[in-house]
């Protein structure tokens, strides 16, 4: 008779702390079992004794139930089952405290290095193109260049003369309530210049440039990567070092410095019209304080930053844009990091030039 038609009959009873069972022990029996049985479950001639009945066998010997009075097949069966159950993953070691903080520390160290080695990877592109370019005037491409040049320069001027005229009201306006007090107001004319002239106007030119133009290059880099626009570069022949980087970092290298001399004009232009506004300093005593007070060295030490903080800026966006998967999600990702490592090695690099010019006395 079939197993759904047939009437299974199991015996089930009490003995004490014992559970004896008799009959048919299958899987359509096991619903009459109690759901905690003793502790000793006892069988006594059993006429069918199917897998899933050994499993259940199986699950209670573990759980410290006792088996008695199984024949020998039967025994067999609940072995073959008991060593065919999935057993859990030994538990991981716990790290301690000091070792965890070490292997945490270690892998950022070697992320670091890591990105380091990349950046002087794309750094080493970069100029073999530049080098390749010069060998090969035919190859470069004037349109791109002229085309990040007005991007990258010519779109930035409002606001980085906007930012650098505030900062040199900021400055002319704090100045001017510090030096008041010790009669010294002419001096804030000094304050100002060198300000400007050797670190704000170019380092903040520098930020705003990395937060504007490294999004900028990994967008534009990262959305050519997603639509694998560089892999049909790649198969036409064309070098993306040439044809991407080459241009934008190009394009940097000989617009930040003008920038910058804009962000110095601007910032003494703010710094003029409020020491007038404040202190009564003329334009005409401004502009003769400075250029007898103020030494060229001054502009020099700040534009020859630039060159640097550009050359860092293109070569990061561009790495960044490279960096970029198949999706969205790394794409901004990519991005939101471009503009962080950018303007955080912008600041890193102003401070290793500051203790250099300390050290070499300019």
């Amino acid at each position: 008779m079939d197993d759904l038609t047939r009437d299974h009959k199991l015996t089930a009873r009490n003995d004490g702390d014992s559970l004896i069972l008799s009959g048919e022990l299958t899987v359509w029996t096991l619903p009459q079992l109690p759901e905690n049985p003793p502790q000793t479950i006892r069988v006594e001639g059993l006429t069918r004794f199917d897998t899933a009945a050994a499993w259940y066998l199986a699950g209670r010997a573990a759980d410290g139930t006792t088996v008695q009075g199984l024949t020998d097949p039967q025994q067999k069966l609940l072995d073959a089952v008991t060593a065919a159950q999935p057993q859990p993953d030994p538990a991981a070691p716990t790290m301690p405290a000091w070792r965890e903080i070490l292997d945490k520390t270690g892998r950022r160290v070697m992320e670091y290095l890591t990105f380091m080695r990349e950046l002087a990877e794309f750094l080493g592109r970069f100029l073999a193109a530049l080098g390749r370019a010069i060998r090969h005037p035919g190859e470069f491409r004037l349109t791109s260049l002229v085309h990040h040049c007005q991007e990258t320069g010519l779109r930035a001027v409002p606001i980085v003369a906007l930012m650098s005229f505030l900062i040199g009201v900021v400055l002319a306006f704090q100045g001017a309530a510090q030096l008041q007090q010790f009669g010294a107001e002419v001096f804030v004319v000094d304050l100002i210049a060198i300000s400007i002239l050797r670190e704000l106007g170019i380092l903040l030119t520098a930020i705003i440039v990395a937060g504007r133009t490294a999004s900028a290059l990994t967008a534009s880099i990262g959305s050519m990567k997603m639509r694998e626009e560089i892999d049909a570069m790649r198969t036409l022949g064309m070098d993306p070092d040439m044809v991407l980087i080459l241009p934008r970092v190009l394009a940097l290298l000989i617009m930040l410095p003008i920038l910058g001399l804009i962000a110095n004009v601007s910032g003494l232009i703010g710094g003029a019209i409020m020491s007038w506004i404040e202190l009564g300093i003329s334009p005409s005593m401004f502009r003769y304080r400075l250029v007898a007070e103020t030494g060229i060295e001054h502009v020099i030490a700040g534009i020859s930053k630039a060159p640097v903080f550009a050359i860092v800026i293109g070569i990061i966006g561009c790495h960044a844009g490279m960096k970029v998967g198949k999706d969205a999600e790394s794409l901004g990702a990519q991005t939101s990091a471009a503009v962080v490592n950018a303007i955080f090695a912008v600041i890193v690099i102003d401070a290793l030039f500051s203790i250099f010019f300390a050290e070499i006395g300019v």
